[in-house]
């Protein structure tokens, strides 16, 4: 298998053209028409932010998703670029080193059935290539009942659970999108830190990006602290307000909370060499193929794929109950986010909305 980094695409940086707006406008209102509760795309080139929305935020009273003030979302598994990006500092200042084993800093932490730190390395962990069980298959960490329950966990009480079953395959081996790994990766954080995620997140990425609408909710905070749609699933075929989850399942894996503009200055700023140096910037973008016929790619915490003009895209995609969303950039400064208030069983074909917002 082979590695593969970016290569330089020379497209003028643009503004967002009435005709670009146009086209994006069309597509988020396929989408509701396909079926989808609320859509919220905005998009970022040229120095210009702008967002649109289609479909309601609210099932029951019907409210249009306002375009103003900044709708926040809850925005799943994107939380794990973040995670990646707080290793990757880490590791450009010595604290970490992305070809030692787990063990070195979590002793005894992955030890179960064909599951051993000694043998698992950090690049393994931010790769999706541990080999790690899967956390999120097992009934009692689920985010809603959690919720419902009153009930929080600690990553450690996680990682336990995760633990009850098997390796999934040895480390390295291949691919397998995994949660797990960045429960882990977090841990990785405090660990070496000393110090809770939430606020290195907060005093190395969040603030100093002016990130002012991200934020990581602590145990048992379930709502949201600003304006938002409500967050639907399906529970009996029916769609069912789910916006209430229990954060300190997901945590650094996937509870954070974010806006489309905030998300698009992130992924911006990422690819720009503003929150990690060039040498963990050119690691972290180094891809490999998710399996030997896929056509996406994953690095460390941060997937690619080639948009229909020969641009690639980065970014990372975050389904969690309630919420789907989408978001990154191209090195040549534009970036997108596309959130939808649904989490369905088939996430939505998002290409052509990436292809009319990023390419020329």
């Amino acid at each position: 298998m082979t590695t593969s980094e970016p290569q330089p695409v020379s497209i003028t940086p643009m503004a967002l053209s009435p005709k670009r707006v146009e086209r994006i406008q069309d597509d988020i209102d396929r989408l509701v028409r396909a079926g989808t509760t609320g859509v919220i795309a905005t998009l970022t080139a040229g120095g210009q932010t702008i967002t649109l929305t289609a479909g309601v935020g609210d099932r029951t009273g019907r409210t249009a998703i306002p375009a103003a003030p900044p709708q926040q979302v809850r925005v799943g598994s994107i939380s794990k670029t973040f995670a990646a990006a707080l290793i990757m500092q880490l590791v450009s200042e010595g604290r970490l080193r992305l070809d030692e084993p787990v063990d070195s800093y979590l002793p005894g932490l992955l030890n179960g059935e064909g599951v051993d730190g000694r043998n698992i390395t950090v690049r393994q962990i931010l790769q999706h290539r541990s080999g790690l069980p899967e956390m999120s298959k097992d009934p009692e960490l689920d985010v809603v009942r959690a919720a419902a329950d009153g009930r929080t966990f600690t990553p450690a009480q996680e990682i336990a659970v995760a633990l009850r079953h098997p390796a999934q395959f040895a480390p390295g081996e291949r691919f397998k999108y995994t949660n797990t790994n960045f429960i882990v990766a977090g841990m990785l954080v405090e660990k070496v830190t000393s110090r809770p995620y939430s606020e290195v997140l907060a005093d190395r990425v969040t603030t100093p990006n002016q990130l002012s609408d991200t934020y990581l909710p602590g145990p048992g905070e379930v709502g949201f602290r600003g304006p938002h749609p409500q967050g639907y699933t399906l529970v009996s075929g029916a769609p069912t307000d789910v916006s209430s989850i229990e954060p300190s399942v997901a945590w650094s894996a996937g509870a954070l909370i974010s806006t489309g503009a905030d998300l698009n200055r992130f992924f911006t700023a990422l690819l720009a060499g503003k929150i990690i140096g060039d040498a963990q910037l050119r690691d972290m973008l180094t891809m490999l193929p998710r399996s030997p016929d896929s056509t996406s790619e994953y690095g460390l915490g941060i997937g690619a794929i080639q948009l229909s003009c020969g641009v690639r895209y980065f970014g990372h995609t975050g389904n969690i109950a309630g919420f789907t969303t989408i978001s990154g950039a191209i090195t040549q400064g534009r970036a997108v986010t596309i959130a939808i208030n649904d989490s369905p069983a088939d996430e939505p074909n998002f290409i052509d909305v990436l292809n009319d917002a990023l390419c020329p």
